[in-house]
């Protein structure tokens, strides 16, 4: 599926994005990514989980908004309800369903493997976007999946596993592949900065009437804990992942089909795993690695041209 060349307000950046070699731009996107769990870790005992991300949105625009107005980026007439819907299904709909569900007790390493899911989710219903997936590419699928399966594996949990948490991971699932399809086919095209504010501007919306409703949300954020490991997680997850990695995974939306960006995110759990291993001692034995390199595989079947 051919890319239409980018808008001229896109030119600033994506000529900077343009300085990253092909590999070491999905390669810094999944570092970025792989690092959500980590802050889920760090930040989910000091908030309610959508307290944290209405905050975390909320800080998203007070950094770009006066960036977007001071530098008269171009606003995306005639697209807002595209971009938003797609803006609502890849972070409202997605963050909140895997960060609730963490919160009510479903195993990280479950939950990695259900998200897992996604690439092969996505490939299923690329022709819906004129998209096709190549036999080696369904051969990198399902290699990107049991070397998920294989990473996760000893670290699968049940103990606190409920109906409610598989169905949020579930909904995260559908969620982001809806959003990626969507973006891919309806607003494949848009300025990073203004589309940014449009999308974080509709999952606060969305998110809004939830944390009032459902975790007693006030205007002083009583419940709240400001710890640092609190703010640093609230800041890491503003800057690193809501603006660095969701401007990198547009850019990458623009670039590849659907399936081989979504294919990339095979390479999260076993990433987050070696992370978690370091940062927290947690178990990452030779089944792990050996998970590791069949994922590797995998995606290498998936983008290769």
């Amino acid at each position: 599926m051919s890319i239409p060349p980018a808008a001229a307000g896109d030119r600033n950046q994506s000529s900077l994005l343009a300085t990253l070699t092909p590999m070491a731009l999905p390669a810094f996107f999944v570092l970025l990514w792989s690092t959500g769990f980590i802050v889920a870790k760090f930040g989910l005992p000091y908030a309610p989980p959508l307290t944290f991300l209405l905050l975390r949105f909320l800080g998203v625009l007070v950094i770009l908004l006066p960036l977007v107005l001071l530098l008269r980026a171009p606003w995306p007439v005639g697209r807002f309800r595209q971009i938003a819907v797609a803006g609502v299904l890849m972070q409202a709909g997605y963050l909140a369903g895997v960060w609730c569900a963490i919160k009510l007790g479903m195993p990280a390493g479950l939950s990695a493997l259900i998200v897992g899911m996604q690439p092969v989710l996505t490939a299923c219903a690329a022709p819906l976007i004129g998209e096709s997936v190549r036999p080696r590419q369904w051969l990198g699928l399902a290699f990107g999946l049991l070397g998920v399966a294989l990473v996760v594996y000893a670290k699968i949990n049940l103990v606190g596993l409920t109906p409610g948490s598989v169905l949020l991971c579930v909904f995260a699932l559908l969620s982001m592949t809806a959003g990626t399809l969507y973006q891919k086919r309806h607003c494949p095209q848009f300025d990073l900065r203004t589309g940014t504010v449009v999308q974080f501007t509709a999952s606060i919306v969305v998110v809004l009437p939830f944390a009032w409703y459902v975790e007693g949300l006030d205007w002083q954020f009583s419940q709240v804990q400001w710890t640092a490991n609190f703010i640093g997680a609230l800041l890491w997850s503003i800057l690193v992942l809501s603006i660095g990695a969701i401007f990198l995974l547009f850019a990458l939306i623009r670039r590849s089909d659907a399936t081989k960006v979504t294919g990339l995110l095979y390479l999260t759990p076993p990433t987050t795993a070696v992370m978690a291993w370091l940062m927290f001692g947690e178990a990452f034995n030779m089944l792990g690695i050996t998970g590791m390199l069949v994922a590797v595989v995998g995606v290498i079947f998936v983008v290769k041209k």
